[in-house]
């Protein structure tokens, strides 16, 4: 049998390592990672030997908390067994960081799957008040991978002058940057499809963002 799409094989990873099996999927060996990885519930689309998948909410009573409060955080399984794992979301574009002993500030929709060697939080962004909404995301620390979705290719942006971002668009950032909240003096200039208000994150300091070339998915449409 003879066809391109016979193209789309799988890539061959070093055992424990996240691979992109395309641009919109991740590939997870669970061989030599100890065993087991935590990503996004739902987020499995195929898998091969031996794997068991287990709720784990948000990752501890106090992360449950803060998530109830705020609405952040993430819906988690917990991955385990032996065999390869494959993880997407809607086909957006999947993307792995591989972080040695440094920390990152996810927005939480963004994230796909980490390694369990990574530490994680719930952290506030400097400013916030409930009235601004979505300014509470997930602080990544430790050595180990982590994959993050973008819908709308991602721009990487050098942060070395005040920088404000869609809340909704803000895929990931430094935690060495300084966050606050800024209020469009004129309301009409940058509504977004978020809150109603024109609120955008800042940042300042010396870091990057990656934004997305969107506000996230389209909301459904009413009947």
């Amino acid at each position: 049998m003879r066809s391109s799409l016979f193209h789309h094989t799988e890539p061959e990873g070093e055992p424990g390592s996240f691979v992109l099996a395309n641009g919109r999927m991740l590939k997870v060996d669970l061989a030599g990672s100890g065993g087991f990885f935590y990503a996004k519930q739902g987020s499995m689309v195929a898998y091969q030997g031996d794997v068991d998948f287990s709720y784990e909410g948000s990752g501890g009573m106090s992360k449950f908390l803060k998530k109830a409060f705020t609405g952040e955080g993430m819906s988690l399984m917990k991955v385990s067994g032996s065999g390869d794992v494959f993880l997407a979301e809607d086909a957006d574009e999947v993307f792995v960081l591989f972080l040695e002993g440094e920390s990152v500030t996810v927005n939480g929709s963004n994230i796909l799957a980490f390694e369990s060697s990574l530490t994680w939080d719930i952290n506030r962004v400097e400013g916030a008040s409930m009235l601004t909404g979505g300014l509470f995301n997930t602080t990544f620390t430790g050595t180990g991978a982590l994959a993050v979705t973008a819908y709308g290719t991602p721009v990487v942006l050098n942060v070395d002058e005040p920088t404000y971002v869609d809340m909704q668009s803000a895929v990931l950032w430094s935690t060495s940057l300084t966050s606050s909240v800024r209020k469009t003096a004129k309301l009409g200039a940058a509504i977004g499809r978020g809150s109603g208000e024109a609120y955008q994150l800042g940042l300042t300091g010396s870091g990057f963002v990656v934004v997305q070339a969107s506000e996230g998915h389209p909301l459904p449409t009413k009947q």
